[in-house]
Protein backbone atom coordinates (compact mmCIF):
# COMPACT_ATOMS: atom_id res chain seq x y z
CA UNK A 1 0.00 0.00 0.00
CA UNK A 2 1.57 3.78 -1.27
CA UNK A 3 0.88 6.71 1.11
CA UNK A 4 -1.10 8.13 -1.70
CA UNK A 5 -3.71 5.10 -1.72
CA UNK A 6 -3.95 5.12 2.28
CA UNK A 7 -4.31 8.56 1.88
CA UNK A 8 -7.30 7.90 -1.18
CA UNK A 9 -9.06 5.92 1.02
CA UNK A 10 -9.09 8.45 3.74
CA UNK A 11 -10.90 10.69 1.24
CA UNK A 12 -13.72 8.15 0.08
CA UNK A 13 -14.26 7.18 3.65
CA UNK A 14 -15.30 10.96 4.07
CA UNK A 15 -16.90 10.83 1.12
CA UNK A 16 -19.19 7.67 1.51
CA UNK A 17 -19.96 8.93 5.39
CA UNK A 18 -21.13 12.05 4.30
CA UNK A 19 -23.32 10.32 1.81
CA UNK A 20 -24.82 8.26 4.28
CA UNK A 21 -25.47 10.97 6.66
CA UNK A 22 -27.44 12.68 4.51
CA UNK A 23 -29.56 9.24 3.47
CA UNK A 24 -30.27 9.13 7.14
CA UNK A 25 -30.97 12.82 7.96
CA UNK A 26 -32.90 12.85 4.68
CA UNK A 27 -35.37 9.65 6.38
CA UNK A 28 -35.28 10.21 9.74
CA UNK A 29 -34.10 13.72 10.44
CA UNK A 30 -31.46 12.71 12.94
CA UNK A 31 -27.90 12.70 12.12
CA UNK A 32 -25.05 11.45 14.29
CA UNK A 33 -22.95 14.39 16.02
CA UNK A 34 -19.71 12.29 16.39
CA UNK A 35 -19.89 11.02 12.87
CA UNK A 36 -20.92 14.98 11.40
CA UNK A 37 -18.32 16.54 13.24
CA UNK A 38 -15.17 15.72 11.77
CA UNK A 39 -16.60 16.08 8.24
CA UNK A 40 -18.35 19.46 9.00
CA UNK A 41 -14.58 20.48 10.56
CA UNK A 42 -12.77 19.26 7.42
CA UNK A 43 -14.53 21.59 5.38
CA UNK A 44 -13.05 24.93 7.14
CA UNK A 45 -9.60 23.59 7.23
CA UNK A 46 -7.85 24.39 3.67
CA UNK A 47 -4.47 24.13 4.46
CA UNK A 48 -3.03 21.11 6.24
CA UNK A 49 0.78 19.27 6.60
CA UNK A 50 -1.18 15.80 5.67
CA UNK A 51 -4.55 14.23 4.33
CA UNK A 52 -5.20 12.37 7.62
CA UNK A 53 -5.15 16.13 9.45
CA UNK A 54 -7.99 17.09 7.78
CA UNK A 55 -10.03 14.24 9.42
CA UNK A 56 -8.10 14.53 13.41
CA UNK A 57 -5.11 13.13 12.50
CA UNK A 58 -3.20 9.74 12.51
CA UNK A 59 -4.52 8.24 15.08
CA UNK A 60 -8.10 9.73 14.98
CA UNK A 61 -8.71 9.84 11.21
CA UNK A 62 -9.86 5.91 11.03
CA UNK A 63 -11.97 6.39 14.49
CA UNK A 64 -13.98 9.30 13.29
CA UNK A 65 -14.60 8.10 9.41
CA UNK A 66 -15.05 4.41 10.57
CA UNK A 67 -18.70 4.19 9.62
CA UNK A 68 -17.34 5.76 6.12
CA UNK A 69 -14.60 3.24 5.96
CA UNK A 70 -16.93 0.23 6.29
CA UNK A 71 -19.56 1.95 4.21
CA UNK A 72 -16.73 1.85 1.46
CA UNK A 73 -15.43 -1.37 2.26
CA UNK A 74 -18.74 -3.14 1.55
CA UNK A 75 -19.32 -0.86 -1.95
CA UNK A 76 -16.28 -1.95 -3.57
CA UNK A 77 -15.93 -5.46 -1.70
CA UNK A 78 -18.35 -8.46 -2.34
CA UNK A 79 -21.03 -6.90 0.59
CA UNK A 80 -22.41 -4.35 -2.14
CA UNK A 81 -26.03 -5.15 -2.11
CA UNK A 82 -25.51 -4.74 1.92
CA UNK A 83 -25.21 -1.15 1.55
CA UNK A 84 -28.49 1.10 0.93
CA UNK A 85 -28.43 2.69 -2.92
CA UNK A 86 -29.12 5.62 -1.52
CA UNK A 87 -25.84 5.95 -0.51
CA UNK A 88 -23.74 4.80 -3.25
CA UNK A 89 -25.73 7.12 -5.54
CA UNK A 90 -25.08 10.05 -3.23
CA UNK A 91 -21.44 9.49 -2.86
CA UNK A 92 -21.49 9.08 -6.92
CA UNK A 93 -23.38 11.97 -7.70
CA UNK A 94 -21.34 14.23 -5.01
CA UNK A 95 -17.98 12.75 -6.96
CA UNK A 96 -20.20 13.71 -10.54
CA UNK A 97 -21.16 17.67 -8.94
CA UNK A 98 -17.27 17.99 -8.09
CA UNK A 99 -15.83 17.13 -11.44
CA UNK A 100 -18.75 20.02 -12.52
CA UNK A 101 -17.24 22.44 -10.29
CA UNK A 102 -13.48 21.50 -11.11
CA UNK A 103 -14.35 22.73 -14.24
CA UNK A 104 -15.60 26.06 -13.34
CA UNK A 105 -12.10 28.05 -12.15
CA UNK A 106 -14.75 30.91 -11.57
CA UNK A 107 -16.90 29.09 -8.95
CA UNK A 108 -13.38 27.47 -7.26
CA UNK A 109 -12.48 30.99 -7.10
CA UNK A 110 -15.70 32.11 -5.46
CA UNK A 111 -16.49 29.43 -3.48
CA UNK A 112 -12.26 29.54 -1.94
CA UNK A 113 -12.91 32.95 -0.82
CA UNK A 114 -16.88 32.23 0.92
CA UNK A 115 -14.67 29.68 2.75
CA UNK A 116 -11.91 32.32 4.20
CA UNK A 117 -14.94 34.09 5.18
CA UNK A 118 -16.83 30.59 6.97
CA UNK A 119 -13.21 30.00 8.89
CA UNK A 120 -13.66 33.64 10.21
CA UNK A 121 -17.41 32.92 11.67
CA UNK A 122 -16.01 29.40 13.00
CA UNK A 123 -13.96 30.62 15.05
CA UNK A 124 -15.97 33.30 16.42
CA UNK A 125 -18.51 30.55 16.94
CA UNK A 126 -15.41 28.22 17.88
CA UNK A 127 -17.42 25.22 16.37
CA UNK A 128 -18.23 23.63 13.16
CA UNK A 129 -21.17 22.24 13.95
CA UNK A 130 -22.93 25.40 15.71
CA UNK A 131 -25.82 26.28 13.99
CA UNK A 132 -25.02 29.65 12.12
CA UNK A 133 -22.13 28.20 10.44
CA UNK A 134 -24.16 25.10 9.42
CA UNK A 135 -26.37 27.87 8.12
CA UNK A 136 -23.40 29.40 6.28
CA UNK A 137 -21.98 26.24 4.53
CA UNK A 138 -25.64 25.92 3.22
CA UNK A 139 -25.51 29.07 2.12
CA UNK A 140 -22.24 28.83 0.28
CA UNK A 141 -23.70 25.13 -1.33
CA UNK A 142 -27.08 27.04 -2.47
CA UNK A 143 -25.02 30.58 -3.73
CA UNK A 144 -22.65 28.37 -5.75
CA UNK A 145 -23.01 24.35 -6.57
CA UNK A 146 -26.21 24.60 -6.25
CA UNK A 147 -26.58 26.71 -9.81
CA UNK A 148 -24.32 23.87 -11.60
CA UNK A 149 -25.89 22.03 -14.54
CA UNK A 150 -26.10 18.96 -12.17
CA UNK A 151 -27.85 19.04 -8.95
CA UNK A 152 -27.92 16.13 -6.54
CA UNK A 153 -31.72 14.74 -5.90
CA UNK A 154 -32.10 14.28 -2.15
CA UNK A 155 -35.02 11.80 -1.46
CA UNK A 156 -36.47 11.00 1.95
CA UNK A 157 -39.31 11.93 4.09
CA UNK A 158 -40.83 15.12 3.11
CA UNK A 159 -42.05 15.89 6.93
CA UNK A 160 -38.52 16.29 7.70
CA UNK A 161 -36.66 18.22 4.34
CA UNK A 162 -38.99 20.70 4.63
CA UNK A 163 -37.64 21.91 7.80
CA UNK A 164 -35.46 24.25 7.27
CA UNK A 165 -32.41 23.76 9.71
CA UNK A 166 -32.82 19.82 8.69
CA UNK A 167 -32.05 21.29 4.77
CA UNK A 168 -29.37 23.58 5.95
CA UNK A 169 -27.93 20.50 7.63
CA UNK A 170 -28.34 18.13 4.59
CA UNK A 171 -26.21 21.12 1.93
CA UNK A 172 -23.63 21.53 4.37
CA UNK A 173 -22.92 17.81 4.55
CA UNK A 174 -23.10 17.88 0.75
CA UNK A 175 -20.73 20.45 0.96
CA UNK A 176 -18.46 18.08 3.27
CA UNK A 177 -18.80 15.51 0.46
CA UNK A 178 -17.80 17.99 -2.08
CA UNK A 179 -14.22 18.35 0.02
CA UNK A 180 -13.80 14.78 0.30
CA UNK A 181 -14.26 14.78 -3.76
CA UNK A 182 -11.63 17.48 -4.28
CA UNK A 183 -9.36 15.99 -2.44
CA UNK A 184 -10.18 12.37 -3.63
CA UNK A 185 -9.38 14.39 -7.58
CA UNK A 186 -6.07 16.06 -6.23
CA UNK A 187 -4.64 12.79 -4.82
CA UNK A 188 -5.09 10.71 -8.49
CA UNK A 189 -8.36 9.49 -7.76
CA UNK A 190 -10.81 9.14 -10.60
CA UNK A 191 -14.27 6.66 -11.04
CA UNK A 192 -12.13 4.37 -12.83
CA UNK A 193 -10.04 2.93 -9.87
CA UNK A 194 -13.26 1.92 -8.34
CA UNK A 195 -12.76 -1.40 -10.83
CA UNK A 196 -8.99 -1.49 -11.98
CA UNK A 197 -7.82 -0.55 -8.52
CA UNK A 198 -10.36 -2.26 -6.15
CA UNK A 199 -7.99 -4.31 -4.61
CA UNK A 200 -5.51 -1.63 -3.95
CA UNK A 201 -8.29 0.50 -2.31
CA UNK A 202 -10.12 -2.27 -0.29
CA UNK A 203 -6.33 -3.29 1.35
CA UNK A 204 -6.03 0.56 2.31
CA UNK A 205 -9.29 0.34 3.90
CA UNK A 206 -8.63 -2.54 5.75
CA UNK A 207 -5.24 -0.99 7.03
CA UNK A 208 -4.88 1.86 9.50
Amino acid sequence: MTTREKDQAIALSALFQAAELVATLAKTGQVNQEQLTPLLDSVLILDAPNTCDIYGGEWEWSTQLQQGKQLCKKTLGNDRNSVDPDIIRYALSVLHLEAKLSKDKTMLSTVGTKLGNLVRQRDHFDSSTHANIIAAMSGLYQDTLSNLSFRIQVQGDSRFLQQGHIAEQVRAILLSGVRAAILWRQLGGRRWHFIFKRKALLHALETR
